[in-house]
């Protein structure tokens, strides 16, 4: 038995091959881009994680992802973020990637009150050492308040200092390391269901290992960059590579847009 995904423009003005009406030239909107990655409306929780890679395997370009990246993408990013909860990232990410707090955004207002969300999805920031600059517009000027997720052994002076600057502390390992389906739990258990990481890779890396993620929804940019910028994950890898299956597939200007689920998700 065969599943058909059709690879669907978001934008085209080209004449698309014939799929039975399965295709459109025209620009989705963020509704149907919304309905296309809607979470599962079943289960405790849900992590998805979204990311970009060139076609020989970059996640980043100069330690950055915006390189590789297209308007598509970030319209995908942006609709990603408008459904989740929650928003993961590793502290190293928020520093390089310069994070800033998740905005409400009027688009997706409606959908988000009749789930029971708030305005805009919290910031999960995973760190053990809480190496952070608490001073920046992320933790000062966030609609929802920031979160830090780290060990029962982390600097006692920095978890202070998370706290005085308005974040929400969230212990979800042992010593100084976090357990990532520890995190996956606590989050949930705070009403953050639907969750959503962009990385980075070692975040990533821990998650895969750990058997944690649900769906992986994976950007191919028509780009080559050699190198050795990292892969979408990193760390230590698993001893049997665990298969995804395919859910969704979107084109736009040479861009594939991926949707991948663990076989046995809920």
């Amino acid at each position: 038995m065969r599943s058909l995904f059709p690879v669907t423009d978001l934008t085209t003005t080209a004449a698309a091959p014939d799929l039975s009406g399965l295709l459109t030239d025209r620009e989705w909107s963020l509704d149907e881009l919304a309905d296309a990655y809607a979470y599962p409306t079943t289960g405790a929780s849900w992590l998805r994680a979204n990311m970009v890679s060139t076609l020989d395997g970059a996640a980043q370009h100069d330690g950055r992802s915006q390189p590789i990246s297209c308007a598509a993408d970030m319209r995908i990013f942006g609709t990603l973020r408008a459904l989740a909860d929650v928003v993961i990232a590793g502290a190293e990410t928020v520093r390089l990637e310069g994070y800033r707090p998740a905005r409400a955004r009027e688009a997706f207002a409606a959908r988000r009150a009749a789930a029971g969300q708030g305005p805009a999805p919290a910031v999960a920031v995973v760190t053990g050492s809480l190496d952070l600059d608490f001073s920046l517009p992320l933790f000062t000027e966030p609609l929802v308040p920031t979160l830090v997720v780290t060990g029962s052994g982390a600097p006692a002076d920095r978890i202070a200092a998370a706290r005085k600057a308005g974040a929400e502390v969230v212990i979800a390992g042992e010593g100084g390391r976090v357990d990532p389906a520890r995190a996956v739990r606590e989050l949930a258990d705070r009403g953050l269901r639907r969750q959503l990481t962009e990385g980075g890779p070692r975040l990533l890396g821990q998650f895969v290992a750990a058997g944690a993620l649900d769906e992986l929804c994976l950007t191919l940019s028509p780009m080559l960059t050699a190198g050795d910028a990292q892969r979408i994950a990193g760390g230590p890898g698993v001893i049997v590579p665990e298969r995804f299956a395919l859910a969704s597939l979107l084109e736009e200007d040479g861009f594939l847009f991926g949707r991948y689920r663990r076989r046995d998700a809920r």
